[in-house]
Order: structure tokens, then C-alpha cells, then sequence
């Protein structure tokens, strides 16, 4: 029997999103890049450009994420968990020292798929970005300046990026203005946490050593 033109897709789907994961995993790509690699190497060359694709090839995020927390657990369940415990320790460290400028822990160390290449991934609110940045230099801090997508969309403006080491790990804080508070508590399609909190990511910490962690809301 044939296989169906939507049985292709899924599998096709599932071969990329599987490539993209272990790129991201083994080397720390980042899911864009990781997912138009991922898509040249399943599809060959002439089907670099993701956005020529069909929509069903391409797998989201969440289906790459899932495959990320697969390959973790297949060749990393011996030493992941305990270094993701090392960075979350150092991002609660961190965001208690940035207390006054709420701060939000995203990424992989709050998803849980951080890998040895991962750095520390947070969103700070202030009233300037040099109040921050201040701040910051007054800790004796070494900082390097870069852009960040804003969390709302293209429609706006990149914001800023202040990256520093912090108990030898990497920190990127992207700085948003006190209004943006208002969009930053939401929940991912999935009910995950899109962003945490410094209680959530307490609450988190004590939850880590557990496999069924499900990022949920402290209550």
C-alpha cells in the first residue's frame, strides 16, 4: 500500500523536528537556525528556505522541545538534570540580585532541556535600560551589549541585552520597559510557563529533582 501524502508529511515532520532537536542538544543552535538546518538536511538544499515550505512540514517549537527533552533523556540522562539544577540555582542567585526590576527566567533553563551549551536566559523591567545597566556595573561586572526580538512581536522594537558571566555561566537579560509588564505573565499554548517569575522559579527549584516537573504556576 502507498503511503498517504499526510502520513509523508507527519513523517517528514517528525525527521526534522528530530534533526533539529539534536542540533540544538549537541551543538546549542538556536530553534530558527536549528529548524532551517534541520530542514536542509531532511529535504536537501533546494529546501533551505523554510518559508517556501508547506506549513505541515514544518514542526513548531513544542514538537522540537519534545524531541530536545527525548534525545536529553536518551544520552544525557546521567549528567542534564544535575546541570540543569546548577543553572536554575544560578538563575534564581541572579534574579534575587535583580529583584527591583522583575525579573523573568525564559528559555531552556526554565522549559528544562538546557544542555551543556545553554546559557542563562532572563527578561528584566525598569524605567530605563541604564538603570540596569548601572546596577549592574556596580556589581563589578564585566557586561557585553547586544538585541534582542521583543517577547510582543515584530511590531515593536528589539530591545536591549546585557550579558555577563555569573557563577561561570552565561547571562543574557534583555531590558523592557515597566509597561510591557502587563503582557509578561502567559501561559504557552501548552500550559507551560512562557516566563517565570522569582517565585515560580523557586517553587521550580525545589521541583527539579522530580521527572514529572510540569512548570506549573506556584499556587
Amino acid at each position: 500500500m502507498m503511503p498517504k501524502p499526510n502520513d509523508e508529511a507527519r513523517q517528514l515532520r517528525a525527521e526534522i523536528a528530530a534533526a533539529a532537536a539534536r542540533l540544538i542538544a549537541q551543538d546549542g543552535a538556536e530553534y530558527d537556525n536549528a529548524k532551517r538546518k534541520a530542514a536542509r538536511q531532511v529535504l536537501g538544499e533546494a529546501h533551505g528556505n523554510i518559508n517556501m515550505l508547506p506549513a505541515n512540514l514544518l514542526p513548531s517549537d513544542t514538537e522540537i522541545e519534545l524531541e530536545v527533552r527525548l534525545y536529553q533523556a536518551l544520552f544525557h540522562a546521567d549528567t542534564q538534570p544535575a546541570h540543569l539544577f546548577r543553572l536554575r540555582t544560578a538563575a534564581l542567585q541572579v534574579m534575587e540580585l535583580l529583584e527591583k526590576f522583575s525579573p523573568y527566567l525564559t528559555g531552556s533553563v526554565l522549559n528544562g532541556t538546557a544542555g551543556p551549551h545553554d546559557d542563562i536566559h532572563l527578561q528584566l523591567f525598569a524605567d530605563s535600560a541604564k538603570e540596569v545597566e548601572i546596577f549592574l556595573l556596580n556589581q563589578n561586572l564585566t557586561l557585553d551589549f547586544s538585541e534582542a526580538p521583543h517577547f510582543k512581536g515584530p511590531r515593536f522594537d528589539p530591545v536591549e541585552v546585557v550579558s555577563f558571566l555569573w557563577q561561570q555561566e552565561g547571562v543574557h537579560a534583555a531590558l523592557y520597559d515597566l509597561d510591557d509588564l502587563r503582557g509578561a505573565q502567559k501561559l504557552r499554548a501548552d500550559g507551560k510557563l512562557m516566563r517565570a517569575d522569582l517565585a515560580a522559579v523557586r517553587t521550580l527549584l525545589i521541583s527539579s529533582t522530580h521527572p514529572d516537573d510540569k512548570l506549573s504556576l506556584p499556587t
